[in-house]
C-alpha cells in the first residue's frame, strides 16, 4: 500500500534525484515511509536505526536503501554516515507518553542528547537542512483550539518536554550556524506498518489489532477526547516539501496534520464497522497520565511556508490502514498454521 512512484514524482518531480539523505529511525514506522519515498525519487538513502522500535522488514522491496544498525547516541557512527548528506530526516526517538512517564531519564538521553549529537554531526558535515519529528504534545492540555504554532509550549509529559527541547536546539543551530532546520510538529500519525505489538501502541494500531482479533478495543477515558489523526503519507509529503523549500525555514515550528478533529469514540466505531462483527464493543479503562484531552491543528503556516495540503484524508487513510492490518493478520495466521 505504498504510494506509487508516479504519484510521488507528480508532486516532487526530480527534486531528490542524486541527493544523499540520512534518515534516523529509518527502520521505524514514519522513518521507513520517508526512506522509501526518497529511494523511489532517486535519492541515495541511508537508514540508521537501533531496531528498538522498528525492523528492516519495514522497507523490504521498497527501493535501494542502505541500512545501518546503530544509535544516535553513537557520535562517531553519526559522523560517519552523515558525511556527504544533503539532508537529514531526524525521526529517531523514544515515542511513548506513558513510556516517558515511567522512564524520564532514558527519554531525555535519547530524545534530547541524541538530537544534539545529530545536529553536531550535521553541522560538521555541511548538511543543507535537517527535518525533525517534533510533536503536537508540545501544546499540552491547553483547551484552545485549533493549535497554532505561536502558542507557548506547555508540555505535560517527559516525552513532550523532550520534543520541545529538540525544537529549541534546532532553532538555536539555525541561528548560530549555516545549517537550516525544520521542526515539523506531527499530529497523531497512523498508517500501514505502525507497530501494534508495543505496550504503548498508537490508538489506531491498537484498536485495529484488537478488533481484527475479535477482542473488544480498550479506550482510555470516556472516548470523547479528540485527535487530528493524520495519515503517514501526509507526513512524508511535508518532510519532502520542507527539504526542498527554496527559502530557509530557520527552525520555525510547523504543524503537520489534516486540520480535522475526530473523537476516539468515532474512531472506534469506524474500526468496528470495518470488522463487521456485531459482537464487538468498546471497553473503557482509566485515563492515562500525560494524555491531552483535545488536539486539532491549524495548518495555515504549513500551507504558507511549504505549500502543504494533506494528500490523504482521514477516512481514506483509515480504510487503507485497516485493510493493511487485515491482510497482515491473514499473513500471520498462514505463517502460524
Amino acid at each position: 500500500m505504498e504510494r506509487s512512484l508516479e504519484l510521488w514524482q507528480s508532486i516532487h518531480g526530480n527534486a531528490f534525484k542524486g541527493a544523499k539523505a540520512l534518515v534516523t529511525g529509518g527502520a521505524g514506522f514514519i522513518g521507513s515511509h520517508i526512506a522509501a519515498a526518497l529511494a523511489r525519487l532517486g535519492a541515495t538513502v541511508v537508514a540508521l536505526d537501533d531496531l528498538s522500535g522498528g525492523g528492516t522488514g519495514n522497507f523490504d522491496g521498497l527501493g535501494p536503501i542502505e541500512f545501518v544498525r546503530g544509535s544516535i547516541l553513537d557520535e562517531r557512527l553519526l559522523e560517519k554516515h552523515v558525511a556527504g548528506c544533503r539532508y537529514v530526516f531526524h525521526q529517531a526517538a523514544l515515542g511513548s507518553v506513558p513510556g516517558s512517564v515511567r522512564e524520564p531519564r532514558r527519554y531525555y538521553e535519547v530524545n534530547v542528547t541524541g538530537t544534539m549529537h545529530m545536529l553536531e554531526a550535521a553541522r560538521a558535515a555541511g548538511v543543507e537542512r535537517v527535518m525533525f519529528a517534533a510533536s503536537a504534545s508540545a501544546y499540552g492540555s491547553s483547551e484552545v483550539l485549533p493549535k497554532v504554532e505561536s502558542m507557548a509550549p506547555e508540555p505535560i509529559s517527559p516525552y513532550a518536554s523532550s520534543k520541545v527541547a529538540g525544537e529549541a536546539f534546532l532553532r538555536a543551530y539555525s541561528a548560530c550556524y549555516p545549517l537550516d532546520t525544520a521542526p515539523l510538529r506531527y499530529f497523531n500519525i497512523f498508517g500501514p506498518r505502525q507497530n501494534a505489538n508495543s505496550a504503548y501502541a498508537a490508538a489506531i494500531a491498537a484498536f485495529a489489532t484488537a478488533a481484527l482479533s475479535g477482542r473488544n478495543p480498550t479506550i482510555y477515558g470516556d472516548g470523547e477526547q479528540s485527535r487530528d489523526f493524520t495519515h503517514v503519507d501526509n507526513v512524508v509529503h511535508a518532510n519532502l516539501l520542507a527539504a526542498r523549500s527554496a527559502k530557509p525555514i530557520q527552525g520555525e515550528v510547523i504543524n503537520v496534520a489534516c486540520g480535522q478533529r475526530v473523537t476516539v469514540n468515532e474512531l472506534v466505531a469506524e474500526v468496528i464497522s470495518f470488522c463487521d462483527d456485531s459482537s464487538l464493543r468498546a471497553t473503557h479503562a482509566p485515563e492515562r497520565a500525560g494524555d491531552v484531552r483535545h488536539s486539532l491543528a491549524d495548518i495555515t503556516r504549513a500551507k504558507a511556508l511549504l505549500g502543504y495540503e494533506p494528500i490523504v484524508g482521514f477516512r481514506e487513510g483509515l480504510a487503507e490502514t485497516l485493510q493493511w492490518y487485515a491482510e497482515q493478520a491473514e499473513r500471520d495466521a498462514i505463517r502460524a498454521s
